[in-house]
């Protein structure tokens, strides 16, 4: 059937990354509870038993990591998931993979920290998902979904992403996007890679047993530790051209940034947010357009470089300011940025931000 012709499913945007982690072709999943993303292995424990595949519910987060590493090493296409402090444990893991170059997908729905916090929504771990977040000189690849539709879609791109880079992929939801009730199609991307040729691209590394690939074959050796003279420095050149290569894939969506005269930075969550909230502020005459970063790594800073000239930034997050620094970072100095703060766990209409976009404009006028 056609993407016009699929049937629409009404569910949530955590079973959403379900379905698509399977229709992408995923068959291991390692977990551990933790709110706001619980549905995610609740709708896989049923799913992947179905597809042939493997769901194991974890005796930890740090346990769920390692079995990642493990399953991905074999050219699995394999996935875990969690919300901030699970995510936190994870990081030794993420940072061996990254090292090894093992890919794998790891899918946070982020909640209010730091600490505990709460189970409300938060985009406080953009630091911990953009900037590593574990040891050593390693980057995630990281995806920010807003709708119940891009979690299903950003699983094909995912998997295809950590396969293709032989890295971790973060796909960086939150309570809202996790939690929302949508209408999805089930249906793959049109420039989704098929399963069989995602798990292909794993032939010349994964560890498959040493007698299946004929008594000529050489062994083969998944690490990241290199004591030898000069090889770690070695090893991280090469992973730094890898992060190189990896801005082919930077993505972004523009709203209104035509005539705008106030270009809105957000993503996730509040990028749906301010969107509405620019539309009712179009709606009275008003120039405000929005810039949302689909990739937060690699960030889209030419994209949002080129909207500089004669125009005034706000960025829009659900934190104490965190994205804002790439921002910055990416216009250097060519735009003023103001920043605009929702503190974590609150939940917002678009009302409350029409405010705040309001007063940037009017200082842009001035």
């Amino acid at each position: 059937m056609s993407a016009s012709q699929t049937e629409r499913v009404l569910i949530k945007g955590n079973e959403a990354v379900a379905f698509g982690a399977v229709d992408a072709g995923c068959r291991c999943y390692f977990g551990y509870p933790i709110t706001p993303q619980n549905e995610i292995p609740e709708a896989l424990s049923v799913l992947l038993p179905e597809n042939g595949g493997r769901f194991v519910q974890a005796e930890s987060e740090v346990a769920a990591s390692n079995m990642l590493l493990g399953a991905a090493a074999c050219g699995v296409p394999a996935m875990t998931s969690s919300s901030g402090c699970g995510i936190s444990l994870m990081q030794e893991a993420v940072s061996y993979m990254a090292g090894s170059h093992v890919p794998g997908v790891i899918v946070n729905m982020q909640r209010g920290g730091p600490g505990l916090g709460d189970i409300g929504p938060s985009q406080g771990d953009y630091f911990q998902a953009v900037k590593g977040g574990g040891h050593g000189d390693h980057r995630n690849l990281v995806l920010a979904p807003a709708t119940a539709q891009e979690c299903y879609d950003f699983m094909f791109r995912a998997f295809a992403l950590a396969f293709k880079y032989a890295n971790p992929v973060m796909v960086l939801g939150d309570a809202i996007v996790g939690q929302i009730k949508e209408p999805v199609r089930r249906e793959p991307p049109r420039d989704a890679m098929r399963p069989e040729d995602i798990r292909a691209l794993a032939k010349d590394w994964r560890l498959e047993g040493y007698g299946r690939r004929g008594p000529g074959a050489a062994p083969r050796l998944l690490k990241s530790v290199y004591l030898a003279e000069g090889a770690l420095a070695e090893r991280n050149r090469l992973l730094m051209e890898k992060y190189a290569a990896m801005r082919a894939e930077t993505a972004f969506e523009q709203t209104d940034t035509d005539d705008a005269e106030l270009i809105v930075v957000a993503f996730g969550s509040m990028a749906r947010i301010a969107r509405s909230a620019i539309r009712q502020l179009r709606a009275q005459g008003h120039k405000p357009g929005l810039f949302r970063p689909v990739t937060l790594y690699p960030f889209p800073d030419e994209a949002l470089r080129a909207l500089a000239p004669g125009r005034r930034f706000l960025v829009i997050e659900q934190n104490t300011g965190q994205m804002v620094e790439d921002v910055r970072l990416a216009l250097n100095g060519a735009a003023a940025v103001s920043w605009h703060g929702v503190m974590p766990g609150l939940f917002i209409g678009a009302d409350e931000l029409t405010e705040p976009i309001l007063r940037a404009l009017k200082e842009k006028k001035q």
